[in-house]
């Protein structure tokens, strides 16, 4: 098992065992760890209340040193969406020095970020769009009309809301109930893996830790005898 599937093994079995609130992480297949499904339940109190969202996380193979790419599956109407459903925020982006982007580098992504901080992250995002750098430029013109007119000009919320309805259908052919309440959104999503392959995986992680700890065990041994003769 590479270092990047160990790290990802063990991000997997943390959100399985201490889940995020409004969020639920699986396999796409048992037997890649480079390919997430990640389901994302609208906060209550905001346009995306109600909404059951499907995106995908998938991973480079020298993670955590370059980042995810994260794409939403469910059509969103975003500032920082892109139309084929890529996000576009400054933790997916690579850890290069570039001006014209407007970003500073601590923005962007580095090795101590987490599954977590990019879940996070998407979540305000949907909340709080950054306009300054759109990636949907016709949503972010009709999102500064709705903020700026407080509400009265509805044509953002309207779409938001028709999305949001629309994901219904797929919660109901998931068997997946969206919490409508705050009390129930702060309940933690647990699912149950699709088989137990991510368990095996798990054991087998142990086991070679295991074997790595012999073997330095037995490595001191031997120096130990040899310090002695």
């Amino acid at each position: 098992m590479s270092s990047s599937q160990k790290a990802l093994l063990l991000e997997l079995k943390g959100l399985q065992e201490e889940p995020m609130e409004g969020f639920a992480i699986t396999l796409v297949d048992e037997s890649d760890l480079y390919n997430w499904e990640v389901a994302i339940f609208g906060p209550p109190n905001t346009l995306y209340e109600g909404g059951y969202f499907k995106a995908q996380m998938k991973f480079p193979k020298d993670y955590p040193y370059s980042p995810p790419t994260f794409r939403f599956l469910t059509k969103m109407w975003h500032p920082n969406i892109y139309e084929n459903g890529d996000v576009c925020i400054s933790i997916l982006h690579p850890p290069v020095d570039d001006p014209q982007s407007g970003e500073l580098p601590s923005e962007r992504w580095n090795p101590t970020q987490s599954v977590r901080t990019i879940l996070l992250s998407v979540i305000s995002l949907l909340n709080e769009p950054n306009t300054f750098s759109p990636a949907n430029v016709d949503a972010s013109v009709m999102y500064r009309k709705w903020r700026d007119s407080k509400g009265r000009d509805k044509e953002y919320a309207q779409i938001i809301r028709k999305q949001v309805m629309a994901t219904k259908t797929e919660a109901d052919k998931d068997g997946v109930r969206v919490p409508m309440t705050l009390a129930e959104y702060c309940v933690k999503t647990k699912l149950a893996p699709k088989d137990n392959s991510s368990d095996m995986m798990f054991d087998d992680l142990y086991d070679e830790d295991i074997e790595e700890e012999e073997e330095d065990v037995e490595f001191c041994d031997d120096d130990d005898s040899g310090n002695e003769s």
